[in-house]
């Protein structure tokens, strides 16, 4: 569910503070970027990649990544804009190098869930999506199953738009395209998905 204006705006106020805290080194306030972020942006990333141990391992290249460079962050756009962004790069490197591993023979080995520190403060939080929280079981693995069907160029648009809440321009800043290009891809895929939501009803 997008995020009522005054809460982001006041949301995006105290991200800056501790951006500022963090550009000079301060660890415990970067934490808590990551605490406050940790959630989306590991829902974000579940739903591209769909699987809960590729997400996991993602999401912390993501704020490991974004660590590196925050010193070049600059408000002109809010932080959480900036993290997915480097989301987007990161599954897309992702995926470019799964495209490349699967020509040959794919080791798909997979991390065991009761291995990850769930413990550490920094872990991205296993929460659910917004969507996931509004909806039945059956249902989201209905809406999963043909958000999987989508590209990812498609899947990413949806999942940014409808369960994040970002604007068109947000959008298209994360997925460096023109916001042109971000509400064509949302057309297309919300027409797809609701042709295999709808195949998937008159089959049953």
């Amino acid at each position: 569910m997008p995020v009522p204006q005054d809460a982001a705006a006041d949301e995006s106020d105290e991200d800056f503070r501790l951006v500022a805290l963090a550009q000079k080194g301060d660890m415990r306030a970067y934490d808590e970027l990551v605490i406050r972020h940790r959630g989306r942006i590991y829902a974000m990333i579940r739903n591209m990649v769909k699987n809960d141990a590729d997400a996991w391992d993602l999401s912390q290249d993501v704020f490991i990544k974004a660590w590196q460079a925050l010193p070049r962050f600059e408000a002109r756009a809010r932080f959480s804009t900036w993290l997915f962004r480097i989301s987007h790069n990161v599954v897309y490197d992702w995926v470019r190098k799964r495209k490349i591993e699967s020509a040959g023979e794919l080791n798909d080995e997979i991390f065991n869930r009761e291995k990850i520190d769930s413990s550490a403060r920094t872990a991205p939080a296993f929460v659910e999506a917004p969507d996931d929280a509004l909806s039945s079981s059956e249902l989201r693995e209905k809406i999963e199953a043909a958000l999987a069907k989508l590209s990812v160029d498609h899947r990413e648009a949806v999942i940014l738009k409808d369960v994040q809440g970002l604007s068109y321009k947000e959008i298209a800043d994360v997925t460096k395209c023109s916001i042109g290009t971000v509400m064509s891809r949302l057309f297309y895929a919300r027409q797809k998905l609701q042709t295999l939501l709808k195949d998937e009803y008159e089959s049953r």
